[in-house]
């Protein structure tokens, strides 16, 4: 199943990365700078020991003989590492005095006082006021770069605790920031032809109040329309159905007392159709019942006992002739909470279009199984997917020479939403090869 995009995710991922890149972008402009005042401490320190080193030496030499191997051995012992090698050098070049890690040969740097640089070393020399002697310190760039690197691997490791601290604050307050947008989509979601209430906007950002608005503007439009369409169906039902009923009466009198021919069966097509006009008048009653909202109830009933006695009627009913088979499962029951005519009209629409639409050599099923599932199976030819989708539309029928309105599966799933279920049209009917399934699910 495919995820709906989000613009928490995108938000989030976008100000961590901006949160990191600016992190990793402050980190290289300190390393610069710690590049270059390192450098500076570096060289401060080396040309001090040079100076320090060059005054200690030429005073012991001066008190001890040069040639002497004890003192030079005294002088070129070291205890540990040397970050900082010497070379004591005459004015032709050739080493006196070394360090312990010192090379023997002498370095590769000018006679000449000041800093050189070689390809490892950054060496710096210092002579004597004489010009006999020159002292020379190298410093391995190794030893920088390693202080600059374990200076920037510091200020990476907050990295670690950065990423997830960053992620989990903006999640927090772009979560906050957001809530008021979700709550206005929940608002807008709960819309539909049986919420149309305003939308709260009193406690709205400056931002979204507007979005608000043009909502509720937009019900409020709905609101009218659909409250026109409505009166429009509910009155012009009811003032259909008494004159339907009387021209009704009066033409099956006329049609009983025509004598054969051809103006009896004028009379009796007469008949027909006014039978047919208060069917759709019926319908239209229903269906504007429907869209008033009257599935849903705040008081429990038992179903169960609605359908036995509606299927008891249909038994007594000399009209369905005894077509209609009722099965119901030890223990089945059916409370729910939703409106006992309600779910009448559901019933009887069902049963209606299996007994119009279905072989008539062929009972209807009406059965209801311990979960309170309902189905109303009738025999007939599969009727395909894409046109299955279509029955729940208003006037839509299928093929079919069948009386009818096209609004009886059209009232049954808009009440069946209204009381929180589903009803769903199966072809071929379940465990068949053929025949139509209407199946009821109320959430308990």
């Amino acid at each position: 199943m495919r995820r709906e995009p989000s613009i928490t995710r995108p938000l989030i991922l976008a100000l961590t990365s901006i949160l990191v890149l600016f992190w990793l972008i402050a980190i290289g402009l300190s390393i610069r700078v710690m590049q270059h005042e390192f450098s500076e401490i570096f060289d401060s320190a080396q040309e001090e020991t040079t100076q320090r080193l060059l005054a200690l030496i030429v005073d012991d030499l001066g008190e001890r003989t040069v040639s002497d191997p004890r003192s030079i051995a005294m002088l070129n012992t070291a205890a540990s590492r040397e970050y900082l090698t010497y070379q004591l050098r005459d004015k032709t070049g050739k080493v006196v005095l070394r360090s312990n890690d010192a090379p023997s040969e002498p370095f590769s740097a000018p006679l000449t006082q000041g800093f050189h640089d070689t390809q490892s070393h950054r060496i710096y020399t210092e002579a004597t006021a004489d010009g006999t002697l020159f002292m020379q310190v190298a410093d391995r760039f190794g030893n920088r770069r390693e202080a600059v690197r374990e200076s920037a691997a510091t200020l990476l490791w907050p990295l670690i605790v950065l990423i997830p601290a960053s992620i989990f604050a903006v999640w927090f307050v772009v979560g906050r920031a957001l809530k008021p947008i979700e709550t206005l989509r929940q608002d807008i979601a709960t819309k539909d032809g049986g919420n149309m209430a305003p939308i709260e906007s009193g406690r709205l950002p400056r931002e979204i109040k507007p979005i608000a608005r043009s909502v509720n503007l937009l019900l409020a439009r709905l609101r009218a329309a659909l409250e026109a369409e409505r009166e429009f169906t509910a009155n012009s039902a009811h003032e259909l159905r008494t004159p339907i009923a009387g021209a009704l009466a009066q033409t099956q009198r006329l049609a009983q007392e025509l004598p054969a021919g051809p103006v009896q069966q004028r009379a009796q097509q007469v008949e027909a159709s006014l039978a047919n006009l208060g069917r759709l008048a019926e319908k239209l009653l229903q269906l504007s019942r429907a869209e008033a909202g009257i599935g849903r109830s705040d008081t429990p009933s038992d179903l169960k006992a609605i359908l036995d006695m509606l299927m008891v009627d249909y038994a007594r009913d000399s009209r369905t002739e005894g077509r209609v088979a009722y099965q119901a499962e030890p223990g089945a029951a059916m409370v729910r909470n939703a409106d006992i005519d309600a779910f009448g009209i559901v019933i009887r629409n069902l049963v209606e279009n299996a007994l119009s639409h279905g072989d008539p050599e062929q009972p209807v099923e009406v059965s209801i199984d311990g979960n309170g599932t309902i189905r109303v199976v009738n025999d007939s030819s599969v009727i395909a997917a894409a046109d299955l989708a279509n029955l729940k539309r208003r006037f839509r029928r299928g093929a079919t020479n069948a009386p009818g309105s096209g609004l009886g599966l059209a009232i049954a799933d808009r009440i069946t939403t209204q009381m929180g279920g589903t009803l769903e049209l199966i072809s071929p009917a379940s465990g068949s090869r053929s025949g139509f399934e209407a199946r009821i699910t109320l959430p308990a």
